[in-house]
């Protein structure tokens, strides 16, 4: 195998997960683009029924530090695996993510375990913005390290707490165990 197919090989395993997940969200009945009429980048309002809808919205976030995660598995688990196809692995695994998090078992359980009352899914372009911040968090949290990244990790769920009061630790919370006193705290977000 020459180098330049050695170099090619997980770009190309990059774009087959890529277009895998937009498929199998497509089966799943995603939206390419939201049907609000409009096309954003950003959305700030967590409350808004545009977020899960748009490029990115606060909710991002998360999916930054779903990259850290996975940064720290590929550390204790794939050491040895070059970084190009950490990548690769990183991508596969938040698409999978994004594939799970779009049937209808798990926006059932957001509506009523979460304070995403009204959650309807995440459409197609929302789940590649997760995608991208993802591998964002996966990068970045590999250029900072072990000892940094965590402590990043951290302030970001307490920003996330404060600001939208919801954060990755509080939703896998609310998935595994919910609390009422949680969502009744998480409804009362000040506009």
């Amino acid at each position: 195998m020459t180098a330049t197919s050695k170099r090619a090989l997980p770009i190309a395993a990059i774009v087959l997960v890529l277009l895998a997940v937009v498929v199998l969200l497509h089966a799943e009945g995603r939206i390419f683009l939201c049907d609000c009429g409009y096309f954003a980048i950003w959305t700030g309002d967590a409350c808004s029924s545009n977020t899960s809808q748009q490029l990115f919205d606060p909710y991002s976030f998360t999916h930054v530090l779903h990259g850290f995660l996975f940064f720290w598995l590929m550390t204790l688990l794939f050491r040895r695996m070059s970084v190009s196809w950490q990548v690769v692995l990183a991508l596969l695994l938040e698409g999978a993510w994004e594939v799970f998090e779009n049937t209808q078992f798990v926006i059932d359980k957001y509506r009523t375990e979460t304070a995403a009352l009204g959650y309807q899914g995440d459409t197609i372009v929302n789940s590649l913005g997760d995608l991208t911040c993802a591998l964002a968090g996966f990068l970045l949290a590999r250029r900072l390290g072990l000892g940094w990244s965590l402590i990043v990790f951290l302030l970001v769920e307490v920003v996330l707490t404060f600001w939208i009061h919801d954060s990755l630790l509080l939703q896998i919370q609310a998935l595994v165990h919910p609390i009422a006193a949680i969502k009744s705290w998480q409804m009362c977000i000040p506009q």
